[in-house]
């Protein structure tokens, strides 16, 4: 199989969807591996590492799309992506067509195979795909979060940790999944004051057991979701909607 790895062409989106290892491991299948040039650049992986591993590096976008029977990206094809997909091919990335019917109409129209990264799943029901990105999200969520308290971003100027004489920051977490729980690791670990609500009990008595002691646990409904978030300083969305 012909397989191509375009430069994302999305704002701000600086990763690529495979590393000299990744290159490497397809090779030894006896894969070919099409590289736009310079699409490894912003992830720190140079044209000459993955020429090292056995890929070919290509000029230009519209060759990978135009030579490769599978596609694999990080993020969903634009429009001008949309356009040079051809019937028959594979597409391998992060979609997210539940929210976008522009998108899944294009693709529909353009008769490729898609195949979402959030959707695969393992026969225990586990998104392994997805996972990596809600580790990411989750820590991240709480260094965001963090940032924007402070005063010059335009926050209250309040200190996730708090200080000697002065209470820690009100950290909730509306979910307790992977996002849900990285965040709460991190914020935890910053010494805030965190709670998280879920509405699976057998998951609450799960991270009952695991979290640190400030580390607060609620069953989510209407009426403690209110009144979690009234003293809050900082909410982190963490509900996974699938697709």
């Amino acid at each position: 199989m012909i397989i191509g790895v375009p430069r994302e062409i999305k704002n701000q989106e600086y990763r690529i969807a495979i590393t000299s290892g990744g290159v490497e491991s397809l090779r030894n299948n006896g894969h070919t591996v099409l590289i736009e040039r310079n699409a490894g650049k912003d992830s720190g992986i140079t044209d000459e590492e993955f020429i090292n591993v056995g890929a070919e590096i290509v000029a230009s976008h519209e060759r990978v799309f135009a030579e490769a029977d599978m596609i694999v990206k990080v993020k969903e094809p634009l429009k001008p992506e949309c356009d040079l997909l051809k019937e028959g091919q594979i597409l391998f990335t992060y979609l997210h067509l539940a929210s976008d019917k522009t998108l899944t109409r294009s693709l529909m129209s353009a008769k490729v195979i898609a195949i979402a990264y959030e959707t695969v799943e393992t026969d225990d029901g586990k998104l392994p795909l997805l996972i990596p990105m809600s580790e990411v999200a989750g820590r991240l969520a709480i260094q965001e979060g963090a940032k924007y308290l402070e005063k010059p971003q335009g926050g209250e100027g309040i200190l996730l940790s708090g200080v000697p004489g002065v209470a820690p920051a009100e950290v909730v977490i509306l979910g307790g999944g992977v996002v849900g729980t990285n965040a709460a690791k991190i914020a935890a670990g910053l010494g805030a004051q965190v709670t998280i609500l879920d509405v699976n009990l057998g998951r609450l008595r799960y991270l009952d057991d695991v979290m640190e002691a400030n580390v607060i646990t609620m069953k989510s409904n209407e009426y403690n979701i209110r009144q979690a978030i009234k003293d809050a300083d900082l909410v982190v969305g963490a509900v996974l909607i699938t697709g």
